[in-house]
């Protein structure tokens, strides 16, 4: 029964990368013909990332609410899939580094999603805080994976602070998400997208195990006014690394062929 299970959801999995690529095409003609604003593109991208995102072996439960108002959204972060799962909740644009936008159907969605694109080591701090503050300014959602790499899920990293400085002068609520991969009452092992992995093997490790709970908290927002970037961020870490602890085990990963153990990989 597992084979079968597993043979749907690569059909799946083809048959979503398919509708992106002619969601590619529709939004490339509606450029053409100056009819694609970055609303429109950010409900056609929420449709693709929800529709890779479904295909994948995943059981997810939201817990909490959609902010009504724009907020910057704060995140820990364990894997590439955190992108497609939180991006078919609601329109959102991510903070990236630049290479994402190289990534076939991924890295297009992001793109026309709005997300700002940063260069690791060419552009100032000042650049990136300008443009993460014209987007807040333009009240569009902007999300953020503050420790700058992944983890294996048992822990939260520490936030770089610097990155909120755009929430604060613009007065912009933080929206702090917890995410939570479990399998079998405990952490799982396999969902993690760090060190030397690649993605098609993670693909594959994905896909040869049953699928895995996922968890998303949507916590209470945090005011930003007269609050420093720095008590922003412990206040925003402090909250997530409750629900991560509390969903937490002591029981290290797995270190199987499928699930190699090594370094934190930086994605964002």
């Amino acid at each position: 029964m597992f084979w079968l299970t597993r043979s749907l959801r690569f059909m799946l999995l083809f048959g979503a990368i398919v509708f992106c690529l002619m969601l590619a095409l529709w939004v490339a003609m509606l450029q053409g013909l100056r009819l694609a604003s970055l609303h429109h593109r950010q409900f056609l991208t929420r449709l693709g990332l929800a529709s890779m995102s479904f295909a994948l072996p995943f059981k997810v439960q939201i817990i909490g609410s959609i902010p009504k108002q724009p907020a910057l959204w704060l995140a820990n972060h364990i894997s590439w899939t955190d992108i497609l799962l939180l991006g078919r909740l609601t329109p959102l644009s991510f903070l990236s580094k630049i290479e994402v936008r190289r990534w076939p159907v991924a890295g297009w969605l992001a793109q026309q999603a709005g997300t700002v694109f940063i260069r690791r080591g060419s552009a100032s701090q000042d650049n990136i805080h300008q443009q993460l503050t014209q987007h807040l300014l333009s009240q569009q959602p902007l999300l953020i994976f503050p420790e700058g790499t992944t983890t294996d899920g048992r822990s939260v990293g520490l936030f770089h602070s610097r990155l909120l400085e755009c929430a604060l002068a613009t007065q912009t609520p933080i929206q702090p998400v917890a995410i939570c991969y479990r399998r079998n009452g405990a952490t799982d092992p396999i969902a993690p997208f760090i060190g030397d992995d690649d993605l098609l093997a993670h693909l594959k490790r994905l896909f040869a195990h049953p699928s895995a709970e996922v968890e998303i908290h949507l916590l209470p927002l945090i005011d930003t006014r007269n609050s420093s970037r720095t008590q922003i961020a412990r206040q925003a870490r402090q909250v997530i690394c409750q629900k991560v602890e509390h969903n937490s085990d002591e029981t290290p990963p797995i270190k199987t062929e499928w699930a190699p153990s090594f370094p934190s990989r930086e994605l964002s």
